[in-house]
């Protein structure tokens, strides 16, 4: 609506003190209302805004339509740090919708106020600690503000107090305080004034705090205490008290200890009580000595405190009757001689006891109760002296003595004056000791050992084996104890080739051989043994008889031979007039048996006589039958056995020792050497002579390379004129199997020598071959074969052999080749190159038949 004056009194300005109260009046005004506005006031007077913007103002109605502005005391008016005045704008509305504004302006009236304190004094009532012994200085400023920025002037009361305060406020101490001396708290009254008089008061508590300046005293009195040794860890000794000045009527804190090292006593550091804390043993060193021990005992009143004192007591330890006699050794080992002299002197037992009590009269003892099994031979002289000596004979041999060689004594050692113990010493419990005395009886060695036998005889047999026990000697001895016998052989006991054949157990007298027994060499042994207990000796004479045995072999000259024999040889007839003679050391001539045990293929060879003499001889039993397939070889190697049982009969055999000797003969049957010789031309014979060198001649290699080397050149030149001529290979294989065969390659380099011969051969016969079942020819004078080609008739032909004068090691001869047939003369060139080769080792099974055309060939020549 239209603006209308609603406000009466406004405009206006006003004044208010500054901090004045919350609802103090600053201005009155009233409202009118217009005659249309019968409802009254629609919005009541209000601050809408002021300027500068506070809360500090509010209206209040004082009733109808009069009204009032009023402090808030928020905040609270400060002239000092507020703006000084305030424009309030106040709004009112009627019911008609009139308003009015206007403005009420508020000045802030200056008022003159209390000083004011700052800080912890603000708050609070301040408490100030001073240590004692400290020097006058400054303790506290006073901080204290006029609202106005006036000077302020501070005073103290009461001023009797021993503080001053300065212009700027600081509190000053005016002397050295003494806490056990002055008092403990001060009250002071701070005021501080302005200059118009008004002023403000605080209280300040001055507190003295007491340091650890002095130095702590003993009260208690008394240096001296006396106690008995041996007293129980925890005994109280005494209770030393002390005071501190610094702790007044307060509980001390006080700290105890001892200075001096000491392993005996032990003080509470709290409560300052003396205790036992280990064995105090009067007897022992230092005690022994000094019977006084001196402690410095210290308080202070802090664990590192300069504030100390220190106090000397002395204990005194009394000695009592708390050790037993004692005796080093507690136990004592004699030995007598049995047949000792009664009254002899043992042993003193007071030179080995002693009571280690330091007072006298708590260290005599004295020696009773001797006992024991066999004491009755044994006496004290005196129950003072200890001095143990011998009342009886005791003789080990007596059958009337029980055979105890150790006497078992005791003897009581006892203190004389009575132990002065309380039952508070319960480890004491007796006061004397038991003290062993062993007697050993010594045997004495009064009898000879005795053999249970005056000689022994033992038979053993000469094949015994060596370390065998052949008998026992025995011998005892009547000394008691049973004294332990030793056996050994003192004389005898050996041969030319043994130093000693026999050995007897120390212990047990067991007689062993270490050598073999040869009853052909020696049939009895004598020797001495020896039994003795270390000092007295026997001897007895053992005699060993060597009981025989078949245990030599028969030994046969010669035992190992080789023979050659036509094939042709005669059944029946002494091979080469060949004998073997044989001997035995511990069999008859006549015990000999002679039979072949390995290679006797179809029994050919025997021996005559076969049992029942000690010479036989090798006799050919039966023909050989090559032609037919029957024999193969034509090499035997014959192992002959002699036996040396041909006596014995044959219920003994099964229990007798036969002994077997061996004889090894190789026998070549050599076949029917050829003796014509015939004009037609034939083959060429290559006869090689091969010589063996030493390994260390430096000329051998040069003049083997030499020769090698030529024979090579010749072979090569040969080979060239040869092959226009030759067509075929030479047939001389069978199933792979070579019918050729020559000597193996020796190891050992040799100087070949070639010679060229032509022969001519006739096969005139044929027969199967009994290894690969093929037919073959041969020549029945020279012996020469060749294969049998199944379409080709039976013709005479030329044969080509290889024939060597080296001598072969192993005594077998030379392998029989093959004959060729008649070939054209280029075919006879090639087998000539291949007669030259190396020979090849023959096949196993097959027969070495070169020998035959080797003979035949050498008579040819001849």
């Amino acid at each position: 609506g239209r603006r209308t004056q609603l406000l009466v009194g406004l405009p206006a300005t006003s004044t208010v003190e500054e901090n004045s109260a919350a609802g103090v009046s600053v201005y009155d005004f009233n409202v009118t209302l217009s005659p249309l506005a019968s409802g009254g006031v629609a919005v009541l007077p209000t601050i809408v805004h002021s300027n500068p913007l506070t809360e500090a103002f509010d209206i209040e109605s004082k009733g109808g339509l009069e009204y009032r502005v009023v402090t808030t005391g928020n905040p609270v008016l400060d002239y000092e740090t507020m703006p000084k005045s305030f424009d309030l704008q106040i709004f009112v509305e009627d019911t008609t919708g009139r308003t009015d504004l206007n403005i009420l302006t508020i000045q802030v009236i200056n008022k003159n106020e209390h000083p004011v304190f700052r800080g912890n004094m603000a708050i609070q009532t301040v408490a100030i600690y001073v240590l004692e012994r400290t020097p006058p200085e400054r303790i506290y400023q006073v901080d204290a503000v006029d609202p106005e920025n006036a000077k302020l002037k501070y005073s103290l009361l009461p001023a009797t107090m021993p503080f001053s305060i300065r212009e700027s406020g600081a509190i000053f101490s005016t002397k050295e305080f003494d806490y056990e001396k002055d008092p403990h708290c001060y009250v002071l009254n701070i005021t501080v004034t302005d200059p118009d008089g008004l002023n403000s008061t605080k209280t300040v508590n001055i507190n003295i705090i007491n340091i650890n300046d002095e130095r702590p005293y003993f009260i208690t009195k008394q240096r001296t205490y006396r106690i008995p040794e041996e007293q129980s860890p925890g005994t109280v000794v005494a209770n030393i008290t002390a005071k501190d000045p610094d702790d007044e009527d307060s509980p001390s804190r006080l700290f105890y200890s001892i200075q001096s090292s000491d392993r005996y006593f032990s003080i509470n550091p709290a409560t300052g009580v003396l205790q036992v804390t280990g064995r105090i043993d009067r007897d022992a060193l230092p005690l022994r000595l000094h019977s006084n021990i001196s402690l410095i005992v210290r308080v202070e009143d802090g664990p590192s405190s300069d504030n100390v004192s220190e106090m000397e007591i002395t204990i005194i330890i009394d000695d009592v009757n708390d050790n037993p006699p004692e005796c080093n050794p507690s136990a004592f080992r004699k030995e007598v001689k049995e047949n000792t002299t009664p009254g002899t002197f043992l042993v003193d037992l007071r030179n080995y006891c002693k009571d280690i009590d330091v007072d006298p009269s708590n260290n005599q003892f004295s020696f009773t109760g001797l006992s024991g099994f066999g004491s009755n031979n044994f006496a004290l002289e005196s129950t003072v002296s200890g001095r143990l000596v011998m009342t009886g004979t005791i003789d080990l041999e007596n059958p009337a003595n029980p055979g105890v060689e150790v006497y078992t004594l005791t003897v009581r050692v006892q203190d004389i004056a009575h132990p002065n113990y309380s039952s508070k010493y319960p480890f004491y419990i007796s006061f004397d000791n038991i003290i062993y005395i062993y007697i050993r009886i010594k045997p004495v060695n009064e009898f000879f050992p005795v053999f249970s036998n005056l000689s022994y005889v033992f038979s053993v047999s000469e094949i015994t084996k060596v370390g065998s026990s052949i008998g026992r000697v025995h011998a005892t001895d009547k000394d008691w104890p049973p004294s332990v016998i030793t056996y050994s052989i003192v004389a005898g006991a050996g041969t030319r080739d043994y130093t000693n054949i026999f050995w007897i157990s120390p212990t047990k007298g067991d007689v062993r051989i270490l050598a073999r027994l040869d009853y052909e060499t020696t049939q009895k042994h004598i020797f001495t043994v020896q039994a003795s207990d270390k000092e007295k000796s026997t001897t007895a004479s053992v005699t060993v008889n060597v009981l025989e045995v078949n245990d030599e072999e028969p030994v046969c000259s010669p035992s190992f031979y080789s023979l050659q024999i036509p094939v042709s040889l005669a059944v029946g007839t002494n091979i080469n007039g060949f004998r073997i003679e044989c001997q035995d050391r511990d069999s008859d001539p006549r015990s000999f048996r002679y039979f072949i045990n390995e290679g006797n293929e179809n029994s050919h060879f025997i021996f005559s006589p076969s049992a029942g003499s000690n010479t036989s001889h090798l006799i050919l039993a039966s023909r050989f039958d090559y032609e037919s397939g029957l024999d193969t070889n034509w090499i035997y190697s014959l192992r002959v056995h002699i036996t040396d049982d041909n006596l014995v009969s044959t219920r003994d055999k099964t229990t007798h020792v036969i002994k077997t000797g061996t004889v090894t003969l190789n026998i070549r049957v050599i076949p029917n050497p050829t003796t014509a010789t015939t004009t037609t031309p034939g083959y060429t014979v290559v006869t090689k002579r091969e010589n063996l060198y030493s390994a260390s001649a430096w000329y051998v290699p040069f003049a083997i390379t030499l020769g090698s080397l030529l024979l090579l050149g010749l072979l090569a030149y040969l080979g060239l004129l040869l092959r226009p001529r030759l067509r075929c290979p030479p047939a001389g294989k069978a199933h792979g199997t070579p019918l050729i065969n020559a000597p193996e390659k020796k190891k050992p380099k040799k100087e070949v020598v070639v010679t060229m011969t032509k022969l001519n051969t006739v096969f005139d016969g044929e027969a199967r071959d009994p290894v690969t079942g093929r037919m073959y020819e041969f020549n029945t004078q020279s012996g020469a074969r060749r294969w049998k080609r199944c379409s080709e008739p039976l013709q005479p032909v030329l044969a080509m052999q290889v024939t060597s004068s080296a001598t072969v090691k192993s005594g077998q001869g030379t392998d029989r080749a093959e004959a060729p047939r008649r070939k054209e003369p280029s075919e006879k060139r090639k087998e000539l190159t291949a007669a030259t080769k190396p020979p090849a080792k023959p096949s196993a099974g097959q027969s070495e038949t070169l020998g035959q055309a080797e003979l035949g060939l050498q008579k040819q020549k001849e």
